[in-house]
This record gives C-alpha cells, structure tokens and sequence, in this order.
C-alpha cells in the first residue's frame, strides 16, 4: 500500500510521491526559544519523529530540518530574568529544548538552523521579493504586498478581501494594505511590544529592549519579520522544493500562508509539496499554551509518567487530532503501555525458556504476528494514523498472552516474529523501549553521575579528599568532565 498524506494545501488525501525517489525533506517549524517546551510541543516533536521514523521503515533517507527561532520581542522580555541579553536568554532555553528533545527519545535531525545564524539569507531572500516587486520598503521596514501574489490564501482558503490585519497598529500607517506583512522591521524593538510578555524578575521593558540585536541591512538596522525566517531557513538546508512541511495548525494562518508565499515569488518555485498540521493538546476545553499559562512542561510530564507512558499518550490519537490532557487520558496510555511491555516481556520469557521449541508451532500466533504487522503497516500509510496502528500492537500483546497461557510448549518461531515486530513497530517507529532503553539513556547516565558526585561531596565532608578525587578521576576516565564552582560541581558529558 502506498504512503498517503492529508495535505493541508489541497484539502486532499494524496499518494506520497517525493522529489527524490529515494530521500524525503522533512522540515517542522521550530519553538521561539523564550518559554519552556510543553506537552503540546511535545506531541508535535514526537508526532514529526513517528513521521521520520515511518519513512525509514519504508525505506527512504531523511533529511530532517527543525529551527530554533532565536529573534523573537518575547525572547527579549525574558531579559534579566534567564539572560542578560537576547542570545543569552535563547541560548539558554535553547538548550533546555536540546535537553527535553533526547529525553523524550526523538531521532535527532540533521540540522537545527537558527534565525541569528541565518540573516545574510534572509536579507537575500527579502532583497529578491523586493526586487521582483513583491515587497516595499517603507521608514525602513520592508513590507510583503499580499495583492501582488494572485494565490495569495491558497492554504488557508482565506479570500484576499476578508484577509485579516497583520501586526501592530504601528505599522498600519506604513503598510499598502492591512494584510501586509513585515519582511524586515525597522530598528530594534519597541519596549511596548515587550511588555505584555514579561515574566517576575524580568529586567523593565526599556532596559530589556535595550539588550535586543539588530543587524544592518540594505533598508537600515533592524531585525527580520516572523514569517521570512523560516522560508529562508527551510530553503537554505533543503532546497527551493521539499517534500514535507511539518507545523502546528494553530500555525496555517499567518506563519505557513506568509512562508508559502514569499517562498515562492522568491523562488518561482513550488515550496513544499505536502503539509501536515498537528492538533492542539486541550487542557479543561482550552488549547494548551505558554501565553494561557496553562501547560505543563514537558520535562515535568516526562518526570511524572515517564517516556514511554508519554510516547503512548501522543501516538494513541492521529497526529491532526486535539486529543486532552488529563489524569483519565494519561492513566489509559500508562494501561496501553503496560499492556505492551508485559505482552513483549512475556513473548521475551517464553522464547528464552526450556520450553520453546521449533517444533511447537502455534499457528493462530504466527497468524496474529503477520495480521498484527499488516495492520500496523496498512494503518501508518492510511495517513500515519497511529491510534490504529497502536491498536494492532495491543493485538499482539493479547496473541502473545494467549500462546503463553494456553500452552506447556511455546512456539519459539512465532515468539521470535513476535517479538521482532514489537521491537521493529513499536520501538523503531513509535519510539518505544521495547528491546532497550525507553529513551532516557542520557536522562539515567545523568543520575548516575549525580548519585556520584553526591557520594564525592559526602567523602569530601568527611575529610576523605584522596576517595573524593578518586571519584572525580573515576568519572573523567569515563568522559565525565566536572568543574568544582561556588555553587558546587558541575559536569558535561565529553
């Protein structure tokens, strides 16, 4: 069966047909690097790594790009909170997000661009739409003139006249039309803009604008519009044309109908051939969001169930469903996944044991084994709809419990199928520990090193310094680097 996607473009089911025979560009629009992950990320995060994982299985290399907007007036408003200036408040959610990313067992992607590393683009890219005579400059910004692309609205199906205003009152008065939108803004950022985002212990709007960056352009200092990031980005490290774009649908409108269209009166070319919009995690009838502070971060979700409950929870609904967040919802993925991992533990216990035998064969398990992975594979490519396909691995688990209830004598053929489609299905494209760790390799090496370096810190209070550098000596064979500082050690994997 082949692969069909939902593309949001079209409104239409479509066979999945490539640029390239035998790769995939796959790239999902990135978190603005001034709040924590949530559960809501996570599910887009884990949702796009099921879809680089499937393709895998189906033979395909990936090319896997996801951004870190890094330029963002909320990023400044975290000045002097987590940061004394814009890079260094991104940088440092930047890497709580690298952090939450392999704990949550995501296949790394090949390139993870950010926007201050990628401005030359951008002012290229702007430079061209302005050229070709969908852009204007005006007081220095550089504004998308939405009348001048005739297939302006095409994702969202909005109509040009009833198109709605785009950015700050400000801008109104230096914009041809109300749905223009900005390519390029004009000197750093307005403290006003700040203000509504700022958190306690935030340094005061005027001081924290301060902190903002601006680059020079051709149209004066300033600093890049939203949408243009990723357009450049995306363009830059995939080609003018890729095969799948990834993102929220709280996004389709303005984020992904600007990217579409200054994509492609730059280029001329088609942008992305296929997109898939993520639902929206719901929290007591309410969309989960850092601005309704309403979330739950994603390493507090990942501490209290654990990764593979998690992983569970966000497969066991299709991708553009808005599926809720709630003690009864994690409860059924926490029963869905001990289900799975006492059907593969079983199928392991059986193989393993004296009495399995080749020649003890179960043909109603080797039946369920092939129908189970048939399903499986027939519910990804129906649109990678993983709550069937979770539902064909439960399957499984009860085949496996049957066989090993029924029988004296167990089929160690059909054990072995068995097992190999958990490990296969369940643990390469769902994510799941079946066959190793549940995806906190780096989570639990971390403990260790901190149970470690408790134990130092005791031997160094009782005066026992040689046990305590011998601890230290112990963890930098092992590539463990710690620096001993005011407020104790720290460490970093080398």
């Amino acid at each position: 069966m082949t692969l069909q996607l939902s593309n949001t473009l079209t409104g239409e089911r479509e066979d999945f047909e490539p640029v390239d025979d035998d790769a995939v560009t796959l790239y999902l629009c990135g978190l603005t690097t001034s709040d924590p992950a949530h559960v809501g990320h996570a599910r887009t995060w884990t949702h796009t790594d099921v879809v680089h994982r499937w393709l895998e299985y189906l033979g395909y290399d990936v090319r896997h790009v996801e951004n870190f907007t890094d330029v963002n007036e909320k990023i400044v408003a975290r000045v002097g909170e987590v940061g004394e200036d814009e890079a260094e408040v991104a940088r440092h959610y930047t890497e709580s997000f690298i952090e939450d990313m392999r704990a949550l067992n995501l296949k790394r992607a090949d390139v993870y661009p950010r926007v201050s590393e990628h401005i030359d683009e951008i002012v290229a890219m702007v430079e061209t739409l302005v050229e070709e005579g969908y852009a204007y400059e005006s007081n220095g910004s550089v504004y998308f003139d939405v009348t001048a692309d005739d297939d302006y609205g095409k994702l969202s199906n909005q109509d040009l006249d009833e198109s709605e205003v785009q950015g700050d009152e400000d801008e109104l008065a230096e914009k041809r039309n109300p749905a223009d939108f900005a390519l390029w803004k004009a000197g750093g950022v307005d403290p006003a803009e700040i203000a509504e985002h700022q958190h306690e212990g935030a340094a005061p709007a005027e001081e924290a604008a301060q902190q903002a960056q601006t680059w020079d352009s051709p149209w004066g200092e300033g600093r890049p519009g939203w949408h243009i990031e990723c357009s450049a980005m995306s363009t830059t490290h995939l080609g003018e044309t890729f095969d799948i774009h990834v993102a929220g649908s709280d996004l389709v409108f303005p984020h992904n109908e600007n990217e579409i269209a200054q994509s492609e009166c730059a280029t001329g070319q088609e942008f992305s051939k296929y997109w898939l919009h993520t639902g929206m995690v719901q929290v007591a009838d309410e969309k989960m969001s850092s601005s309704l502070q309403n979330f739950t971060t994603a390493r507090a979700a990942i501490e209290e169930f654990g990764v593979d409950v998690l992983r569970t929870f966000f497969v066991s609904t299709v991708y553009s469903a808005d599926p809720t967040f709630s003690e009864e919802t994690l409860a059924e993925a926490e029963e869905r996944w001990e289900r799975l991992e006492r059907g593969y533990e079983r199928a392991v216990e059986a193989a393993d044991s004296v009495d399995a035998y080749a020649n003890a064969a179960d043909p109603a398990l080797r039946e369920a084994v092939e129908s189970a992975r048939a399903d499986f594979e027939s519910a990804m490519n129906d649109d990678l709809n993983t709550r069937e396909a979770m539902a064909a691995l439960l399957e499984l688990a009860s085949a496996v419990n049957a066989h090993v209830d029924d029988r004296d004598r167990y089929d160690f053929p059909g054990l072995k199928r068995a097992i190999d489609a958990f490990e296969e299905l369940g643990g390469d494209v769902f994510g799941l520990s079946f066959g190793g760790s549940d995806g906190g390799e780096v989570r639990v090496a971390e403990d260790l090193v901190e149970l470690v370096l408790d134990l130092r810190e005791r031997e160094r209070e009782a005066g026992n310094y040689e046990r305590a550098d011998e601890l230290r000596d112990r963890l930098d064979d092992i590539g463990v680097a710690v620096e001993d500082g005011d407020d104790g050690p720290t460490y970093r994997f080398e």
